[in-house]
């Protein structure tokens, strides 16, 4: 049993969305539930990994079907990828990328509605390399609203150990506005029959308790305004729309 392709990212940037449209492909099986946080577990890498307990989420497997997960944070946590690469070098990884500002905002909102966030958005991000030292060397699951944005450093990362050709990066408005189009790209790039009958979806979105202020959309442009013309030129996109409010 060897799982063939996972959904590394980034968070709040449509995974579950696409978790659910993956599962409804007939050539794939998906593990048992998204999120295994396997790979980001620093415990399980303590000695060497069971992977018998990551293999135990796919107890139903068949054969001829392609093994997936979806964990995000796979994109953001500095070990995962050489884990991911020990394990199975050919792996295939999907990354779905957001407008960083936006998806600052909406992972600000969600901790705010599970109570793990009390400071304001503007003291949030203002404060949160001061709050992330606490787990220095590793990175803050709660707190990086800011840090893990800066998408080239991790793209850099997972290029560091596989090739351009075993990772697929879309924008998550693809998967919004154009499903089709986007999941014939995710098909071929698995190397699977193409997806039928789609249903657009809109999975886990936390509404708003209040609105991405136009003063908090230019801090964070003038913060991110360098990495998006990086990305710009590193995936041969225009991301322009993501410096407009």
């Amino acid at each position: 049993m060897m799982v063939s392709f996972l959904v590394i990212g980034t968070q709040k940037g449509g995974t579950s969305a696409l978790d659910e449209y993956l599962r409804e492909n007939k050539d794939i099986l998906m593990a048992s539930k998204k999120e295994l946080h396997f790979f980001d577990e620093e415990t399980e890498f303590d000695t060497t990994p069971d992977y018998s307990k990551y293999h135990s989420y796919f107890e139903d497997s068949v054969a001829g079907k392609l093994l997936g997960e979806s964990t995000p944070i796979y994109m953001y946590w500095k070990n995962a990828p050489k884990r991911i690469w020990d394990y199975n070098s050919k792996m295939k990884l999907i990354v779905m990328l957001r407008n960083p500002i936006e998806r600052a905002y909406s992972h600000w909102n969600m901790e705010k509605t599970r109570n793990t966030e009390f400071l304001s958005f503007f003291d949030a991000i203002n404060t949160e390399k001061y709050r992330c030292k606490d787990v220095l060397p590793l990175q803050h699951r709660i707190f990086s609203y800011i840090d893990r944005g800066q998408y080239s450093e991790q793209l850099g990362r997972i290029w560091s150990l596989f090739s351009r050709e075993q990772v697929l990066v879309i924008k998550n408005t693809d998967l919004m506005y154009e499903p089709n189009i986007t999941l014939s790209k995710i098909a071929s790039f698995l190397g699977i029959r193409d997806f039928k009958n789609i249903e657009p979806k809109n999975v886990h979105s936390t509404p708003y308790s209040s609105k991405l202020t136009k003063e908090d959309y230019n801090y964070l442009k003038g913060i991110y305004f360098y990495e998006i013309k990086k990305l710009e030129r590193i995936l041969d996109w225009d991301c322009s729309d993501w410096l407009q409010y």
